[in-house]
């Protein structure tokens, strides 16, 4: 066997080791084959011993039964941490520098970084996760199935047209045909994902709105002025690390958030979570509605 071919050959044990499953399709891309060749790769990986297994009759993968499995992904694989730790440092690198765009491209002809560290932390969503970039990449409507909604408290099946992922992958920007309307769906409240045959019908309606650091979207913006104490600052970079470019440290003990958002929401259910930890500056709005949130609740003690 030649020296390219036992290269690919290599490149298709580490993608089927991985946290994610491949279609004959998506392996074809990746290693620059037909996919009859990626057939013949896979019948050969067989041969020498290992177990390749066909989830839904279509993506592939190397059950972890296998013989030298655990060796080769120890091998290849980032743990939980050293996929974090990458991810940050590569991401730490000024955007405009030839090394960063050489690392990335590096690393996604090995593991699909864009995803790997979630993967890895959020076990339960790899499938969905999977599927949807698969469709986002084939332009294919999904079925979110039980779809678990916070606004209308209803359980639905949701047929959309997924198209762009939020930071860290919590949310997926979605076109539904029914409203009419782009929306964002929590990747942690999909049961399950149905790729369907059917292409993308509206994509000149796809637009992404903005979000604030809270993980709210409206057209909206409104302005914040917080001063935070240590408790409160520490909640805020790890539950919604896009706060960090936000924060200015005051002094030893207190940091200041000035921005806007989208909606109250967010930033509402924080400040009132850690009142005792939080001044709030000039937005009188704001007070505003913490003050009736609160008389609201409290009516609901009574």
């Amino acid at each position: 066997m030649d020296h390219s071919k036992l290269e690919r050959m290599l490149r298709i044990i580490i993608l089927l080791t991985s946290n994610r499953q491949y279609s004959i399709e998506d392996i074809a891309k990746r290693i620059f084959v037909t996919p009859r060749t990626v057939y013949r790769y896979i019948e050969t990986i067989k041969e020498v011993g290992f177990l390749v297994k066909k989830h839904n009759e279509k993506y592939y993968y190397i059950d972890r039964n296998s013989n030298y499995f655990k060796d080769i992904s120890d091998l290849v694989h980032f743990s939980a941490e050293e996929s974090l730790l990458l991810r940050h440092a590569i991401d730490n690198i000024d955007e405009n520098t030839q090394i960063k765009q050489n690392l990335k491209k590096k690393l996604y002809t090995i593991y699909d970084y864009r995803i790997l560290p979630e993967i890895v932390i959020h076990k339960g969503m790899a499938g969905n996760v999977s599927e949807l970039m698969n469709a986002i990449n084939e332009k294919k409507q999904v079925r979110l199935l039980e779809y678990r909604s916070s606004h209308s408290s209803q359980v639905t099946d949701r047929l959309v047209e997924p198209f762009e992922f939020t930071t860290n992958f919590v949310q997926v920007w979605c076109y539904e045909p029914a409203t009419g309307i782009n929306k964002l769906f929590r990747l942690s409240r999909i049961q399950c994902v149905e790729k369907k045959e059917s292409s993308w019908q509206y994509e000149p309606q796809h637009s992404a709105s903005n979000i604030d650091l809270f993980r709210i979207s409206t057209t909206q913006r409104m302005p914040i002025h917080l001063r935070l104490g240590i408790k409160s600052a520490n909640l805020l970079r790890e539950e919604f690390p896009l706060s960090e470019k936000e924060l200015q440290q005051e002094d030893t003990d207190h940091w200041i958030l000035k921005t806007e958002v989208c909606s109250y929401d967010g930033v509402g259910r924080f400040v009132m979570g850690l009142l005792d930890d939080i001044e709030i500056i000039d937005s009188p709005s704001l007070v505003h509605y913490l003050k009736e949130k609160i008389e609201f609740c409290s009516k609901k003690l009574i």
